[in-house]
Formats: structure tokens, sequence, C-alpha cells
């Protein structure tokens, strides 16, 4: 559905993330005023280089302000004016964060000033970009994972995944009491790929990058689901404007679940002697975990050893029309961007 009432604003928050820029640049394409925060201007200049990298040429519609999801100063200000808010700002603290709280606690509070800024505003409706990780974490279920589903809080998960669970619930929490009047609907992406638009991009990159660099002798025995992040994009833009999607989650993703060798045999297949470097082997688990004792970034993967997780986009496909791209198509476009920017 095009904009047709001339242009609405909507301010798009964390603009220089990887799911961000997309959205930007979606709205854009629509037609529609888009407002960026950015924890510093100095970013304006790559944002702007990412952005035209994913095909926008005129900034006209684009315009800045700076604001920081750690206080609530300036949150108003920034919403003023503006029809929609897209929330995909997350703070992420360093790998090395000693307690789960340096996730959790900005996670909810981010969330919160932007909803309670986006009500006193006017604000329309609120798209939150939560995560597979509020859905299908702390639990083990074979069918595929909904939105009815929920991560169980009383197991043991990783913080990011525990901070977009409660960070999630807060905003529901916060709709349903003193945010009453304020719409909000959510998307909950699974692991995002895409053809990256500069060096921001998501931790589901970093598997194909290193694979693509040779930095991987072989893979871990992970089964997961995966999006493109054009429909993630997509998806949070049907989701701002169809009345449908009021009070309501949204999974994104994009078929059956695939192994991390999978992945490398697709690179393999379609990118020639481009993929020339990637592994053709999975690693045993132990040999994982024993890496994970010297490398902060294979511990990351750790908790998600042996793990089979799929999710079905459904509701998204009957209540929005939404079609995503197949993972192959999506794993393709992440690889050969990546050769493309110089990246490997």
């Amino acid at each position: 559905m095009e904009n047709t009432k001339g242009p609405e604003t909507v301010l798009v928050t964390g603009g220089s993330g990887f799911i961000a820029s997309y959205c930007i640049i979606e709205l854009l394409k629509k037609g529609y005023r888009v407002k960026a925060t950015l924890r510093s201007l100095n970013r304006v200049a790559d944002v702007k280089q990412m952005l035209s990298v994913g095909g926008i040429r005129d900034f006209e519609n684009l315009s800045f302000v700076q604001v920081d999801l750690s206080q609530e100063n300036g949150w108003m200000e920034a919403a003023k004016g503006c029809t929609y808010v897209i929330h995909p700002a997350s703070p992420t603290p360093n790998v090395a964060a000693k307690h789960e709280d340096e996730f959790i606690i900005p996670a909810v509070n981010g969330v919160l000033f932007v909803l309670r800024a986006a009500k006193a505003a006017g604000v329309k409706r609120v798209v939150l970009t939560s995560a597979f990780g509020a859905i299908g974490m702390g639990t083990d279920k074979k069918s595929p994972y909904t939105e009815e589903d929920w991560s169980d809080l009383t197991q043991d998960m990783p913080p990011y995944q525990k901070s977009k669970t409660l960070s999630e619930k807060a905003a529901w929490e916060y709709i349903a009491g003193e945010g009453k009047g304020l719409e909000l609907a959510v998307v909950n992406p699974v692991g995002v790929l895409g053809p990256v638009l500069g060096s921001d991009y998501s931790h589901s990159i970093q598997t194909i990058h290193q694979m693509l660099k040779g930095a991987l002798k072989g893979v871990p025995r992970i089964r997961f689901v995966y999006v493109d992040v054009r429909d993630v994009a997509d998806l949070h833009v049907k989701a701002m404007i169809n009345p449908a999607a009021n009070g309501q989650r949204f999974l994104a993703t994009s078929g059956n679940a695939v192994t991390v060798l999978d992945i490398a045999n697709m690179l393999r297949a379609g990118l020639g002697a481009n993929a020339n470097k990637v592994p053709a082997k999975e690693l045993p688990n132990w040999l994982i975990r024993a890496i994970a004792l010297f490398n902060p970034k294979v511990r990351l993967v750790v908790p998600h050893l042996g793990m089979v997780k799929e999710a079905s986009h459904k509701k998204a496909s009957l209540l929005l029309g939404w079609q995503p791209r197949s993972i192959a198509e999506a794993v393709l476009a992440t690889g050969q961007s990546l050769i493309d920017l110089g990246l490997v």
C-alpha cells in the first residue's frame, strides 16, 4: 500500500543500524518523511553513504536528531510531529559485559523512553523491533514457533535474548496501562541476513563473513531460521500502516530452518571461486566449546549448539500479505554484498 496522504513523518530509532537503515530506505521509497535518531550526529555522513549503497539518491525527506537510548532527554522532541515510530534500536553492550543487567536495564528503559515520548507526542502507532529471542529461548519445541510463544525466563538464556524478552514484555505492559490509546505492533525477526550496506550489520552475517574470509576451518552444528533484512523492513512498514497489525506480534522468518553447513554449501554453489575458503564440514560440539574458552565471539555460539528451531511466518503472510524471499536468495545476497564492498 503506497502512502497517498502526503508525506507523513516516521521516527526511526538507531538510524545507523542494519534493520533501521533498511526501514529508512523502504520508507523513503514509499514517499514518507523520515527522522532518524543517532547517538552522535558525527555518523550522518556514514548513514547517508549506507543508504546510497541501498539505492537512495535523494535525502530531501530525511533528517537526523541526536538522542541516546540510555537517557530520557530528547525523546519527546524527537517524536514531535511524527505520525509513526519504528523502534529497531537496542543498546548493545560490550560482549564482555559482566552482568546481564548491563543488557537488560538499558533495553527495558530505552523501550519505555520511546513509548512515553510517542504517547506524549500524539504518535498513532509504534512498531517495535523485538526478536526471535523473545519467542523461542529457554524452550525446546518440536513444532514451529509462532507469535503465541514466549521465551521462558525461568530458564538459563543468553543476556541479549533475555533483554529482548523483558523489553518486549515491558512494551506490552505499558500499552495495556498508561499507554492506552497508543497503538503498538511488534516484529520478531529470526537471524537476519541480506545485502550489507557498510561495516555495520547483524550478528548473523558475522558467520558468513568469517566463512568467506577463510577464518573458519569448520562450522558449528546449529540449525536455525533466517530472514532477509529487506523483508524485515517491508514487514515493519506493513505492520505500521495496516489496521489489522495493531496489538499484534509478527515473526519475520523466511522458511524452514537450515544448518550453518547448508549456508556454507549455498555460498559455494552460488559464488564460485569467491567462496573457495568456505568450510565444507561441521565441527564437533566439544571442539567449539574448547575454542570458546579463548574466543569471546565463539562463546556466543555455545548456547546454540545442537539447537533446532523452526518458526512460522503464516500470521504475517495471512494478515499482512507479507511474502519473504527464500533463504538461499538471502544467503547469496549477503555473500555477494560482502564481496562487492571489499569486506572479505
